[in-house]
């Protein structure tokens, strides 16, 4: 992959981080819930996607994505929980390590 396409992979994957990481600590929105857990989809869909959006701009390294995504993920419910509009939710968290599980095959391959 050209060096370019890697730069601006990375600067989108950095600029994602924030962005998701600003409405995260807005009050949520009211959404129609097709499911119950559909904010758990949410959460896992959404990590699978950051992560393989860091493997593509990052490809050697899948377990320090996994591992920093794993804080981010950690440090959002932490900021969450600090608002009068949100809180954290440890369930929240471990959705967003199923979506890790993208990473997974990435990893093995490595070995």
């Amino acid at each position: 992959m050209p060096a370019s396409v890697r730069t601006t992979l990375r600067f989108l994957f950095v600029f994602l981080l924030l962005a998701v990481f600003w409405l995260a600590l807005l009050p949520a929105p009211e959404v129609v819930k097709l499911v119950s857990w559909q904010d758990k989809i949410e959460h896992a869909v959404l990590f699978a996607l950051l992560a393989l959006l860091a493997l593509a701009a990052w490809p050697e390294r899948p377990l320090p994505i996994a591992l920093g995504l794993l804080l981010y993920g950690a440090a959002m419910e932490l900021a969450q929980s600090m608002t009068a509009h949100r809180f954290g939710d440890p369930w929240d968290w471990l959705a967003d390590a199923v979506g890790l599980l993208v990473l997974v095959p990435f990893a093995l391959r490595r070995r």
